[in-house]
């Protein structure tokens, strides 16, 4: 098995190499011009993830005071309150107070009205922090006689509830139509995880039932692993079980392109106007913005929720990929409408709960002093965003970390396998992806070196 992973990396390096696209997953850590160190089981499936001020205040305040928190385009929390004793709560501590009608015991007593209604294939709602409204989504497969009926459940819920039609579809996805890659389709990989006695890949529930077979290549001579449990439809996440039970050099590794990798440091749940990046086997490395936390999403084969919505791209083939931001891990890529030509909506299954419901750790690398990961970003009074914050941020110097892009020992064969054969998507496709990888290199500047 050793040998047909080297086969594999080969293989998919060569791929990258002509495509210019990004294969498997990626992320963005601090680094340093020094070797890269030995990978560790960095952060238990009990671990708390990080947590702003915006969500600390939330909390504190409870959700008949408050409704919600986001970052603004600066960084900067913001919390919807409903009275002006909790602004100034807010305010004292340091972060902006927004007035608003509704709490959160309003929308989320609005979703539970929604969940209870007859369920639509093709719709999905979320919570929009910013405006204080729930907003629901009907895309084209919904008909008019549905949408008038769901119209009127929304209204019968109050002013709050706004209704949207979108193009496309809300799918997962996945294409039986691409390189068949698994006994179910072509799948992303999204990071690599241990129980401490094997390793794992996480990736999308919905890629393939318990069972399922998985190739590093499109005619099924070089099996990797199997999909052993998940969860999907109600969540969207699977473990696919290394055949060899070691997911190999660079476990902690995800692959950006060209045959580089950079390294994973640590877990959490994104932010409402969080700043993120995902990445694909089909359309590679994309940013956007989360738009909304707690979507539920009513796919053909059935409801998902507590998903994260996003405004980055993703295509048939992308499921299963992570979605990350400062070297932390937020999601794995569920479904979504659109595709990144015309571009559109795309939802992320929390890493956090995969983690928590599989009982399974998330394979890091270790920090400087012999740390495991847990806190693996200064604070922002050092310089560099800390893990998952949208701060913009200061910095010139990237050398060392395209160093260490360029180490093949960098790109860790456990989140490779599932690349696929994507010649054919070059000429399309390589423009694009480096339009998002110069963004994505602009925008953590200060945690390159």
């Amino acid at each position: 098995m050793r040998h047909a992973r080297r086969r594999v990396v080969r293989r998919v390096t060569r791929l990258a190499a002509v495509g210019g696209l990004l294969l498997g997953g990626a992320m963005v850590t601090r680094a340093v011009a020094s070797e890269p160190p030995d990978p560790t089981i960095g952060v238990p499936y009990s671990a708390q993830p990080a947590t702003s001020m915006g969500t600390d205040l939330v909390s504190r305040l409870g959700t008949s005071r408050t409704a919600g928190s986001w970052v603004d385009s600066a960084g900067r929390p913001v919390v919807a309150v409903t009275d002006e004793k909790a602004a100034g709560e807010v305010e004292r501590a340091g972060a902006q107070a927004k007035m608003v009608r509704h709490s959160m015991s309003d929308l989320k007593s609005a979703t539970a009205t929604l969940r209870s209604a007859p369920r639509v294939p093709g719709t999905a709602w979320a919570l929009d922090y910013k405006s204080n409204e729930v907003v629901v989504r009907g895309d084209s497969t919904v008909s008019a006689s549905d949408w008038s009926r769901l119209t009127e459940v929304a209204e019968g819920i109050g002013g709050f509830v706004r209704m949207e039609r979108t193009e496309g579809t809300f799918t997962t996805r996945i294409n039986g139509a691409e390189p068949i890659l698994s006994t179910a389709g072509r799948c992303s990989a999204g990071f690599n995880v241990t129980d401490g006695k094997t390793d794992f890949i996480l990736t999308a529930g919905h890629c393939g039932p318990d069972g399922s077979v998985w190739f590093a290549d499109d005619r099924g001579r070089e099996q990797v692993g199997t999909s052993l449990r998940g969860s999907f439809p109600g969540d969207d996440y699977s473990l696919v079980k290394y055949d060899s039970g070691r997911a190999g050099e660079g476990a902690d590794v995800v692959a950006v392109g060209g045959g580089k990798g950079v390294r994973i440091t640590g877990v959490a749940d994104p932010e409402v106007g969080q700043k993120i990046f995902r990445s694909g086997s089909t359309s590679g490395l994309r940013q956007g913005e989360v738009t909304a936390l707690n979507a539920t999403v009513n796919y053909p084969e059935g409801t998902v929720t507590g998903l994260i919505e996003t405004n980055v791209c993703a295509e048939p083939g992308d499921s299963g990929g992570p979605m990350f931001a400062d070297g932390v891990a937020l999601g794995l890529t569920s479904g979504g409408s659109g595709d990144c030509a015309a571009g559109g909506t795309t939802f992320f299954q929390p890493v956090t709960k995969a983690l928590t419901e599989l009982g399974v750790k998330l394979i890091v690398a270790k920090q400087a002093g012999g740390g495991t990961g847990a806190s693996p970003a200064p604070s922002a009074s050092q310089g560099a965003a800390s893990p998952g914050s949208s701060a913009p941020v200061t910095g010139e110097d990237v050398s060392g970390l395209l160093t260490r892009l360029t180490d093949p020992r960098n790109v860790g064969p456990g989140l490779l396998v599932i690349a696929g054969s994507l010649v054919a998507l070059v000429a399309t496709r390589w423009i694009r992806a480096e339009q998002d990888r110069k963004a994505y290199r602009q925008y953590y500047s200060a945690t390159w070196g």
